[in-house]
């Protein structure tokens, strides 16, 4: 029997995340899943074996094919004078087959994150390695600078480097007003499907990184390693995530606070809302998302339901994803202030 061309591309994309995922019996699985044969699905997978997609281990088991490429920029050779260089000389052939707004998202991340490295880090070198298969495309780019997460501490006087990468998530943070708005990693952080930044020990993400992911990050490194990694089949637009964030006019009003990436524990002190609230007056509206936030304690919830939000009713302060108990701590705060 033959597919349409979509039938069979969705076949062949469900049989690589299967493969990705170390799935066993693949074949048996993808068959029941179409409800088609397991001589088609070999088809399938010796047509990935031959294009050099895949490759096959043993009876039953494969693997997708992965490509690195690593490039060294250096500063007082000149490298480090364009930020769209990087994505010019390594990343753009990598990526012509993929679709229009993959290469939108890839062009603004890579750029921003350079730019970073230009004009923030005082780096002399700078490394971008692309590592591709079928599915995706990861960058790394490191770089032998100050380290960002330091030099964000030294820069606005804060009294550690966890009080500089809760900054971080919220946006609109730069050591350089007058040249920069602040703005990209916030952004780029939205359009990637994983994105990391470790430095100094420390590692900020927007995105739920283990163990078992592919990459070794080294806490003990100077400077900072930016990791990014996207589907090369996406539909993400980054207009779309633009207008998310943004008003009528464009400006950039809202943000979003991912309180399990900032706190360890359950957040319970004045302080550490306190922490949450510091330049919040800076946007419209601010959308707290409890996702994985078991409880708060009642100075938390009061310091910024009722402490910041009466000192600024300008500003919407919008709760988002709580479970049960959170939820019982504000509506007890709300109701009796």
């Amino acid at each position: 029997m033959k597919y349409t061309t979509e039938k069979k591309q969705t076949i062949v994309l469900y049989i690589l995340e299967k493969i990705e995922s170390e799935t066993q019996s693949v074949s048996k699985v993808v068959a029941e899943t179409f409800n088609i044969s397991t001589n088609t699905v070999h088809t399938y997978l010796n047509e990935l074996i031959e294009n050099g997609i895949i490759e096959k281990q043993k009876r039953g088991k494969y693997n997708l094919v992965n490509t690195c490429h690593e490039y060294t920029f250096k500063r007082s050779a000149g490298d480090l004078r364009s930020d769209t260089l990087p994505y010019d000389i390594c990343l753009e052939k990598e990526i012509k087959h993929l679709s229009e707004n993959v290469k939108r998202i890839w062009l603004y991340g890579l750029s921003e994150m350079v730019n970073n490295v230009i004009d923030h880090s005082n780096a002399e070198n700078m490394k971008v390695i692309i590592l591709q298969n079928y599915l995706t495309t990861t960058v790394l780019l490191i770089d032998d600078g100050i380290g960002i997460f330091e030099k964000i501490k030294k820069h606005f006087d804060l009294p550690n480097l966890d009080e500089a990468i809760c900054e971080l998530f919220k946006g609109k943070l730069t050591t350089d007003e007058e040249n920069h708005s602040g703005e990209g990693i916030f952004f780029t952080s939205k359009m990637m499907d994983t994105f990391l930044i470790s430095s100094s020990g420390k590692i900020f993400t927007s995105s739920k990184f283990t163990d078992d992911n592919i990459f070794d990050i080294n806490e003990n490194m100077e400077g900072t390693c930016v990791l990014m990694s996207l589907s090369n089949f996406t539909h993400k637009i980054p207009k779309e995530i633009f207008d998310q964030y943004s008003n009528n006019d464009g400006s950039f009003t809202t943000t979003r606070i991912p309180l399990k990436d900032i706190f360890d524990a359950a957040p319970v002190s004045r302080s550490q809302a306190k922490r949450v609230c510091n330049r919040l007056e800076n946007f419209e509206e601010v959308i707290l998302d409890f996702e994985g936030i078991d409880w708060m304690g009642q100075g938390f919830a009061h310091q910024i339901f009722w402490v910041f939000q009466n000192a600024h009713p300008e500003i919407s302060v919008i709760p988002q994803n709580m479970n049960d108990s959170v939820q019982s701590m504000y509506k007890h705060v709300i109701k009796t202030t």
